[in-house]
């Protein structure tokens, strides 16, 4: 680990993941590729135009914006935080353990979309985004987390939140949002409540690594369970849904018997350091954009970040 610049250089072990290995080794091969094919520019027009097109086809996929959201609350060794663990057969971080969230459903975006606490314009200035993107952001989160472990962050006015959203009928309601029969918007809406972007802490700003095949530019959050809901284990991506502890989890993941991508490792460790659920979620961190990169050591390949410090 190095620092310079306000910024902490710190490098992770690939998890032992042979399908990541196998995209990180091809991902250096097609880099090594194009060095090789620069070279070879020189020769003549042709071979440019031959390097020039295959360095087209090697060309990173667009990352998708997306949301995530740390639960976190006081448990009787320190404070802990609500995590799945995505199943085997997921495309993207198979059996890594997460938190809940995923990528933004264009209909997010909508300023029709109920709305109490900071509003899109603050949120915007927080994200260091453009106000629809904002909004599109902070109403992920909120969709997200409610499809995938049934914690709703909405209420009837901007002082209350509602305090129970299990039973036949809500569960409908993350089928049909699951299912993009419906927006977050035309829920909320139905049920006469507001989203609560007061409920949310920013937390920080992550971008997948170039060589993976599935890229999502993502948003960290952090918000308490409201009092009367509780978080569940509904969702068919994960095959584990629960509250744990930070530093177990660490200690698992160095043993290698639990995965963690970067932004996760970093994210639990600033769990794991704080004095309360509350007071994670009111802090305020400096958050900058990171996107790990692919470097090879002499100890092997490992995902280098330059961290806010």
């Amino acid at each position: 680990m190095s620092r310079a610049g306000g910024v902490v250089s710190r490098d992770f072990p690939l998890a032992d993941s042979p399908s990541l290995r196998s995209r990180a080794e091809a991902w250096l091969g097609r880099l090594s590729g194009e060095a090789g094919a620069a070279t070879e520019q020189a020769a003549g027009q042709a071979a440019g135009q031959a390097a020039g097109q295959a360095a087209d086809r090697r060309l990173p996929v667009s990352p998708k914006a997306a949301a995530t959201v740390m639960f976190v609350r006081d448990g009787e060794a320190g404070v802990e935080v609500f995590m799945l663990r995505r199943v085997a057969s997921m495309a993207f971080a198979p059996r890594m353990m997460v938190f809940p969230g995923g990528g933004v459903d264009p209909r997010d975006a909508d300023p029709a979309v109920p709305w109490a606490g900071p509003s899109p314009a603050h949120w915007a200035a927080v994200l260091g985004s453009p106000e629809p993107r904002a909004r599109e952001l902070v109403s992920a989160a909120v969709r997200e987390v409610f499809e995938e472990c049934g914690v709703l962050l909405a209420g009837p006015d901007d002082h209350t939140v509602i305090d129970d959203v299990t039973g036949h009928h809500w569960h409908e309601q993350r089928r049909r949002l699951l299912a993009r029969e419906v927006s977050l918007c035309q829920v909320l809406k139905e049920h006469d409540l507001v989203l609560r972007s007061d409920l949310l802490g920013y937390r920080a700003h992550w971008v997948t690594p170039e060589f993976e095949a599935r890229r999502y530019d993502t948003r960290f959050f952090s918000a308490a369970v409201p009092v009367g809901q509780q978080a569940d284990d509904r969702t068919t991506e994960a095959d584990l849904a629960d509250w744990v502890r930070p530093a177990e989890l660490l200690d698992a993941w160095r043993a290698g018997s639990a995965l963690m991508l970067p932004p996760t490792v970093v994210a639990v460790e600033e769990v794991a350091a704080a004095s309360s659920a509350a007071s994670f979620i009111a802090e305020q961190p400096v958050v900058r954009r990171v996107q790990p990169e692919l470097v090879q050591t002499a100890e092997g390949l490992f995902m280098r970040a330059e961290l806010p410090r």
